[in-house]
């Protein structure tokens, strides 16, 4: 039996990915090892999918340079230093036959540790251009998988396209049992949003701005993200808000006539396969290197999504967003059709088992 090590976290789309490769794995007769951060959101989540988990130490680098971050970013030094003799020493005892990275800074000790032991390694880049963590492994890995056909040129000749590994159980939801967790009992097309497995700040100011023209022809399912529930709209007709759903995803995304986003290359790419109109909202170059943007208008040039930019968008623009894409659905459902979403979980396993021999 062969033995790979998956890493991944930060984020539940640094996270979800892997899990989505793991029944197929396990199918091949892989023996599955986890390897996240010690206190990370992914251990949870990896932990409730049966998946043996081993934490080590992990830092990030800041790029916004405070006094705080920089003291922040001193720490974090030496515990990505501790991480790697830590991930050395898991390498060196479970002898792996390959790894298989999904990005989060968590694994770069991962990465190098693997390649100081000449195990192969295999990336996943899920925007459009790669983040720091993966910038720093790619020179470490075999192969690198990515999403979008744009970002092969940023890899050279490790570039593998497989798309994005999306989990089975998505495409198995029940729109009747979210409309029961809703209490949604009425006709009235159904609008999620999502921020993210964190949540989206901007985002649900947006969208509860613009709430009482969206509830005259909308059901709103908001998903606001942990501590970011507003209680003064409790029992608003129409409108319900959860911190987090996991279990239930599938069922909501079933639901969901059309999909307000983050543009977060894995939730997105969910979306598309989903075929599910959506409007999305990157996060904004104030907070974050611009990528969720790039993947943004990467969509809306193949007609898959329309694209708000939240330092501009106003309410009025977003209702006036949304009716469009509503009126519009079955086009965005036509160029979703043809840009051809899935498959990245069989394409992935073939290569990781090419590779792990």
């Amino acid at each position: 039996m062969k033995k790979i090590i998956l890493t991944g976290g930060g984020t539940a789309g640094h996270v979800t990915p892997n899990l989505a490769l793991v029944p197929e794995l396990e199918k091949k007769g892989f023996e599955i090892l986890y390897v996240g951060s010690i206190k990370g959101m992914e251990r949870e989540i990896v932990k409730k999918a049966g998946v043996s988990y081993i934490g080590i130490s992990a830092g990030k680098l800041r790029r916004y340079l405070t006094i705080g971050n920089i003291f922040r970013n001193i720490v974090d030094i030496f515990r990505v230093l501790k991480g790697y003799r830590q991930a050395k020493s898991i390498i060196k005892k479970e002898k792996p036959d390959i790894v298989f990275s999904k990005g989060g800074f968590v694994t770069v000790p991962v990465v190098f540790a693997a390649a100081r032991y000449n195990i192969p390694v295999i990336l996943h880049e899920s925007d459009m251009t790669p983040g720091l963590a993966n910038r720093l492994a790619i020179k470490k890995a075999t192969k690198v998988c990515h999403n979008f056909p744009e970002t092969a040129k940023h890899l050279g000749i490790k570039a593998v396209h497989t798309g994005s590994p999306l989990r089975a159980e998505l495409f198995e939801g029940d729109a009747n049992e979210a409309k029961k967790l809703c209490g949604f009992n009425d006709d009235k097309p159904v609008i999620m949003v999502t921020g993210g497995s964190l949540g989206a700040e901007n985002v649900n100011i947006l969208v509860r701005s613009a709430l009482d023209e969206l509830l005259k022809n909308y059901n709103v399912a908001h998903l606001c993200g942990k501590g970011k529930l507003d209680e003064s709209l409790v029992g608003k007709p129409g409108y319900v808000q959860f911190e987090y759903i996991s279990t239930h995803m599938k069922d909501f995304f079933a639901m969901a006539d059309l999909v307000i986003s983050r543009a977060g290359a894995n939730s997105i790419c969910e979306i598309a396969a989903l075929k599910k109109p959506n409007i999305l909202i990157p996060l904004s170059k104030k907070v974050s290197r611009g990528d969720q943007i790039l993947n943004a208008n990467s969509f809306k040039k193949q007609g898959i999504s329309e694209v708000l930019y939240e330092d501009e968008a106003s309410k009025e623009d977003l209702v006036e967003l949304v009716n469009k894409v509503f009126d519009n659905k079955d086009a965005y459902i036509e160029a979703m059709e043809k840009a051809e979403m899935t498959g990245g979980v069989e394409k992935i396993v073939r290569l990781i088992r090419v590779t792990a021999k």
